[in-house]
């Protein structure tokens, strides 16, 4: 027993991380560009803003809706790097639960063996793994994707469920992977800089017992600095839906669409990346 205690111990330091659930996004402004995130109309009734930290370092920044328990858009600094994808625990985010003085990301099962929460609690407000099993025809679909980050632990900390939504197995395998894996790495060739920011547009369905809602789109828009240049800038949007393209636009356009979608104007980059 003690020996198994021990394991138990040491599995849940291995895969602590840091995130941070704050009032505004003024602790990681670096993730947006000219450190100004979108406007309020994509914000949801109840919202929370994470500064997904790791290891003591700040990787990207998510937007969450604790009612629908999918996050809203994260924002990050597209930066592949040459790690490949890690095999982790899926994590939670501990400061979603209540008050408590918890700061790090860290998985169901150190909540609930060494901290004494019940799974009830952590289900709250926020997805759990179990809400992605099971589930037919869709799968885990990262708004920011372990492969546009450059470090070990970047890629390790978009492995947390506030980073996740019920996405299309075959969209986010085939058509949304072809424009995060073969589009990105194109259109930002000479960029110094490329702000992204990922977002899903929620649906009018659930699954898992209606606690996790289906995002109707999936949407992302870049920002590209350009060396002694104006930046420019583009977008991407899809239907959640097997086999849907990825209609690939101009920031305007997708804002246009998501103002549409939304009912209120939405501008992502304070109206300050070219949108040519």
């Amino acid at each position: 027993m003690l020996g198994l205690l021990l394991l138990q111990v040491m599995a849940s330091c291995l895969w602590l991380g840091h995130s941070e659930v704050v009032d505004s996004f003024d602790s990681c402004p670096q993730f947006f560009y000219d450190g100004i995130p979108p406007n309020d109309a994509l914000n949801p009734k109840n919202p929370a803003r994470i500064c997904q930290r790791f290891n003591n370092s700040y990787h990207y920044a998510t937007l969450y809706d604790r009612d629908r328990r999918i996050p809203v858009y994260s924002a990050y600094k597209y930066r592949p790097g040459p790690y490949s994808r890690p095999s982790v625990l899926w994590m939670v985010e501990p400061q979603l639960i209540g008050k408590n003085n918890l700061k790090e990301m860290t998985s169901e099962e150190n909540l609930i063996y060494n901290h004494s929460f019940t799974l009830d609690q952590i289900k709250e407000s926020q997805a759990i793994d179990d809400d992605y099993k099971g589930q037919k025809d869709l799968t885990r679909g990262h708004l920011s994707p372990n492969g546009h980050q450059y470090s070990e632990e970047s890629k390790i900390a978009t492995f947390t469920l506030t980073n996740i939504v019920p996405q299309d197995e075959t969209l986010n395998n085939v058509n949304w992977n072809a424009y995060e894996s073969e589009t990105m790495p194109q259109k930002t060739q000479g960029c110094t800089t490329t702000y992204v920011i990922t977002g899903a547009v929620p649906g009018n369905t659930y699954v898992s017992n209606n606690r996790v809602n289906v995002p109707s789109h999936i949407w992302s828009a870049a920002c590209c600095m350009l060396d002694k240049k104006p930046p420019k800038a583009w977008g991407a949007i899809a239907e959640n839906k097997s086999k849907k393209e990825v209609k690939q636009l101009s920031l305007e356009d997708l804002e246009k669409s998501l103002t549409k979608l939304y009912g209120k104007k939405v501008t992502l980059f304070n109206n300050a990346c070219s949108q040519k």
